[in-house]
């Protein structure tokens, strides 16, 4: 998302005016570039949003056909509505300020440095905003920089839960919360829990989990790259074919560092049920926007940063994490 910059009038006919154009470059591209490192492109979809807060609303699907006599009448049948999500985009604000000896001096480092932590400073709490989402997502609720954020998905109940509820009364509970640690037997068992998801009417659906999020863990980067880098059974003296071997992409999110309950917590996700069904969404309300000004106080050059966005949740079945105490247990 591209920065909007504006600067106050008159600012031009200043000595900062020769600031303005290579520091408004410097942090258009320092952000540019960043979109090339972050995860949240693949595991949120992006809702581009003219509105205070955006609802992603779901109906259930109908039974199946039914026989009937010959020239039988039409089954009825219906569909309600199921589960819905309210997602709200938030303001986040920065400044910094570029003093009149820096330009005095030609101080063109210290300006630079200035600008580039502006920007890596914006780009960080997107991440770790996201991080802190996606890990708080074994409880309800979940605090980032002091603020407390909802981490439930549509259904009411945390993203990853034992007993996720089917909006059809009566309806079968599910789970995408597992105790097990990371093995190839893990891999495969939730692999399988995740394609046998049902939809509110009990219906199995094409849940296909392509992707493997971890924090930057080496021992479980060893034993995920160990599990599906080979096309070899990694368990095996004779060396079986591994059929998990070139199927998965792999993210190693280094702002993934707390889960609860889990020391070494690792996420599966299905990126296209992800974002054909809104599993996980950031809501993008106002793009970054850049003004400055020159403040009369104490002469400085002044630049404020805005930016309206919020992350949430709204259908738990694209992701799964293992290795969380409490868990449901799926190998022995």
């Amino acid at each position: 998302m591209a920065i909007v910059f504006s600067k106050a009038s008159g600012l031009n006919d200043t000595m900062f005016g020769k600031s303005q154009e290579p520091i408004k470059m410097l942090l258009d591209h320092e952000v540019d570039a960043f979109k090339e490192m972050s995860a949240i492109p693949k595991l949120f979809k992006t809702i581009n949003s003219t509105n205070y807060a955006e609802k992603i609303a779901s109906r259930t699907t109908m039974g199946d056909f039914e026989r009937v006599a010959e020239g039988g009448a039409y089954p009825m049948d219906d569909m309600q509505d199921g589960f819905a999500k309210v997602l709200e985009p938030y303001t986040w604000k920065k400044s910094f300020a570029i003093t009149k000896e820096m330009i005095e001096d030609n101080k063109l480092l210290d300006m630079e440095a200035s600008a580039m932590g502006f920007t890596d400073a914006y780009n960080r709490t997107r991440e770790r905003y996201a991080a802190a989402m996606l890990a708080g997502g074994v409880k309800a609720k979940t605090t980032f920089n002091g603020k407390v954020y909802d981490t439930t998905s549509a259904d009411g109940v945390s993203l990853f839960n034992k007993a996720h509820p089917s909006a059809i009364k009566g309806g079968k509970t599910q789970s995408n919360l597992f105790a097990d640690a990371f093995s190839k037997d893990m891999l495969g068992a939730m692999e399988t829990a995740m394609q046998n998801f049902m939809d509110d009417n009990g219906n199995v659906l094409n849940v296909a989990p392509d992707t493997i999020i971890i924090p930057n863990d080496y021992r479980l980067k060893n034993a995920v790259f160990e599990v599906i880098g080979s096309d070899k059974d990694p368990s095996t003296s004779n060396n079986g074919f591994n059929y998990q071997y070139g199927r998965w992409n792999v993210i190693v999110w280094p702002y993934l560092t707390v889960v609860d309950g889990a020391e070494a917590p690792f996420i599966l996700v299905d990126s296209k049920y992800n974002m054909s069904r809104v599993g996980g969404a950031i809501v993008e309300r106002v793009p970054l926007s850049v003004h400055s000004y020159v403040d009369e106080n104490n002469d400085n050059n002044v630049w404020n940063g805005r930016a309206r966005f919020g992350i949430g949740f709204n259908n738990w079945r694209a992701f799964a994490i293992g290795g969380v105490t409490g868990g449901t247990t799926l190998v022995g």
